[in-house]
């Protein structure tokens, strides 16, 4: 059986510009700087975590390319920037950006497009790959979607294959519950990528156990594919997931094939 070819969606031209940018400045830096240099840790974020300078080179080149749309910006880096639009770009430039500069191909830009608190379209690039997603509302007030995507079905954590977010001493617990009944777990160290994977229905789920790791920015790009593909975005302790410019906010995230696995998932953590 032959595999369908990605289909062209065109997405807000603000987003797809910021995309184009953040790969080819993540390329150059790549090529032309070591791995000290991009790993060096330059300040702290508009998230309040450490920011390594290759996040900063990215980040730069994106907001640059934007500047001429007038949308408003939220990243991970420089936070929450009002230009007076009803439009916002949300994006994380480099997820997964220990791995990006350890030579780990592992990594990826995600944004979206928030219209007065709605989502009207997502874009997620794997950055090694060039590999891309791209979804744009349609008139039904469904997405229109790059490429099929179908989760697994999978409704039980029994014999799942799963990602899950490294165990720290405030999750080991419940991270162990998680992970005993499941066949395969996979630690990753991009929640964008690994999100994808479910959307893609190559893994089952993919969990923070409870660790409120997880920033808008990491997760808002994903909601458009997974819940085309069947998915299901919740977090662990019910906290509703929306658009919202305060970055200091955080979210255990579950990505799930189903509801059904979603639920469970979140009743084992939340004990």
């Amino acid at each position: 059986m032959s595999v369908p070819s990605p289909r062209f969606v065109e997405v807000h031209p603000a987003l797809s510009t910021a995309a184009a940018a953040a790969h080819d400045a993540y390329i150059t830096a790549k090529r032309n700087r070591t791995r000290t240099e991009l790993a060096s840790i330059i300040g702290v974020g508009g998230d309040g975590t450490p920011t390594m300078f290759l996040d900063q080179l990215v980040d730069e080149a994106v907001v640059a390319a934007v500047e001429p749309f007038g949308v408003n910006i939220l990243s991970e880096e420089i936070g929450w920037v009002d230009n007076g639009s009803a439009i916002t770009l949300v994006m994380d430039p480099v997820d997964g950006t220990a791995n990006a500069v350890a030579g780990i191909p592992s990594c990826a830009f995600a944004g979206t497009i928030v219209i007065d608190g709605i989502i009207t379209d997502s874009q997620i690039i794997w950055l090694d790959s060039n590999r891309s997603f791209l979804a744009h509302r349609d008139d039904t007030g469904g997405f229109d979607i790059s490429e099929p995507l179908l989760t697994t079905g999978r409704r039980s954590l029994e014999g799942a294959s799963i990602a899950m977010l490294r165990p720290r001493p405030e999750t080991r617990s419940a991270w162990n519950r998680v992970v005993e009944p499941t066949e395969r777990l996979r630690v990753m160290g991009s929640s964008v990528i690994e999100g994808s994977l479910v959307a893609m229905g190559s893994i089952d789920a993919f969990v923070d156990a409870g660790g409120d790791v997880h920033r808008l920015v990491d997760l808002l790009p994903l909601v458009p594919f997974v819940e085309h593909a069947g998915g299901v975005i919740i977090d662990a302790f019910g906290r509703p997931l929306g658009f919202d410019t305060d970055l200091s906010k955080r979210w255990s995230g579950i990505v799930a094939a189903t509801p059904e696995l979603a639920d469970q998932i979140r009743s084992i953590i939340d004990r």
